[in-house]
């Protein structure tokens, strides 16, 4: 197996205002945070997690550390770390440049869009879903900030597509829905609070916010995502290419874990993606996620009321808390990191920044369903945030951090 920890002052490009010129809002740099308030990564204990997600069932683990650490515009240092293959046919090593799916990170994208329409005044987040798309919901207290959030009530339809997962996948691996069906497999369902009372983490969220951005921009939801985020950052390796099965370029191939003990590994790399959509099915990198989300919360894809916004935050779990598309993990060395996870057939990302975006985490382990990789992978943001001064804590569960069905929250 290959195992490699590289650290290197490459330049990765300077994202400067001018790229966001127009749709993407630049508002400026916004952290206060001292250029070292954060002590430097520990990538020996990095690179012993990877190897543990091996021993555990992950074929390949990666992650990529982009640390600015006096601006936006400097030279960052990078640190990258692999283990493992990147295809079990042919023994390929993984490797930090190749591309993966990245499940319900993809979620933190699109309310991204809808936040920047919300800036130019053609959505309201207060306003019920149905005055924008007339009777597509049940209940009209539903608002646009109840879907970001989590808080609409609407039952996750994922649940019961994947109550078995290999069986459920390769019922939708080649099949195309469009948003409505989705919608409809969820309407099947009561609703699981009153509009606005509670959290429960549900795809429908954002099929629904699909829904919205079509029909607010006039377009796909793959030319709001790449005329307003991929384009104006230059993601090179960012794609949404629903119903295409296949991901473009080199890519890690992902993995899915049988409920039965001891029962091979499902190759799940080509599939539509169909099954999720807006809320969960782009393609990207660890350089491209790190500059995402450094990009976002150093303020330079939504103005500063959109942005805070998206950081009002409810409680989500143990150390967690959910605003509008957009996970807070509170670390035990008292630092708070900023991002989501995803997970989709395969696939397990980890893709989180600090306060002031100068310090970003993408880490993947190419399988999915193994609920000892996902906890050995968070672990990751402790190596990547909190350096040596903290030591690791225990891979206790956190409550409410579901697997598989909900694309691990």
């Amino acid at each position: 197996m290959a195992s490699r920890t590289v650290c290197s002052g490459a330049v990765l490009g300077s994202l400067v205002l001018a790229l966001l010129a127009g749709p993407a809002h630049a508002a400026g740099h916004r952290g206060t945070a001292a250029p070292d308030a954060l002590p430097a990564p520990d990538t020996a204990a990095l690179g012993t997690l990877l190897r543990t997600a091996l021993k555990q069932g992950a074929p390949g683990a990666m992650a990529r550390i982009d640390d600015h650490r006096l601006s936006y515009d400097d030279h960052p240092t990078v640190y990258k770390a692999t283990e493992g293959v990147a295809d079990r046919r042919t023994g390929d090593w993984i490797n930090t440049a190749h591309r993966f799916r990245i499940g319900s990170v993809t979620k933190t994208f699109s309310a991204v869009v809808l936040l920047q329409l919300a800036a130019e005044g053609r959505v309201k987040l207060d306003d019920p879903v149905n005055r924008y798309l007339p009777g597509l919901l049940p209940d009209d207290r539903i608002t646009v900030r109840h879907v970001l959030g989590h808080r609409s009530g609407l039952y996750d339809y994922s649940d019961e597509m994947f109550a078995r997962s290999v069986s459920g996948f390769e019922a939708v691996r080649t099949k195309v829905f469009t948003y409505r069906q989705l919608l409809a497999l969820s309407l099947k369902h009561p609703r699981t609070h009153v509009p606005g009372t509670a959290y429960a983490y549900s795809n429908t969220n954002f099929v629904v916010a699909g829904l919205l951005i079509e029909k607010l921009t006039g377009h796909s939801v793959r030319t709001a995502y790449e005329n307003r985020i991929i384009k104006p950052l230059k993601l090179s390796g960012t794609f949404y290419v629903h119903p295409s099965m296949k991901i473009p370029g080199r890519y890690a191939h992902g993995y899915l874990t049988p409920d039965e003990a001891r029962s091979p590994l499902v190759d799940a790399t080509e599939q539509t993606m169909s099954w999720a959509q807006s809320a969960g099915a782009l393609i990207s990198s660890t350089r491209d996620l790190n500059t995402f989300f450094s990009a976002l919360l150093g303020g330079r894809l939504l103005p500063p009321a959109q942005l805070d916004q998206m950081e009002r935050w409810i409680p989500a779990g143990t150390a967690q808390a959910y605003g509008l598309g957009l996970r807070r993990r509170d670390l035990s060395c008292g630092v708070s990191v900023y991002g989501h996870t995803g997970a989709v057939q395969g696939y397990y990302t980890y893709a989180f920044t600090s306060k002031d975006g100068r310090r970003s985490l993408a880490a993947l382990a190419s399988t999915s369903n193994n609920g000892a990789v996902h906890l050995t992978m968070l672990r990751t943001l402790e190596s990547a945030f909190c350096g040596k001064r903290t030591k690791v804590p225990g891979t206790a569960q956190l409550p409410g951090t579901a697997l598989e069905n909900d694309l691990a929250q």
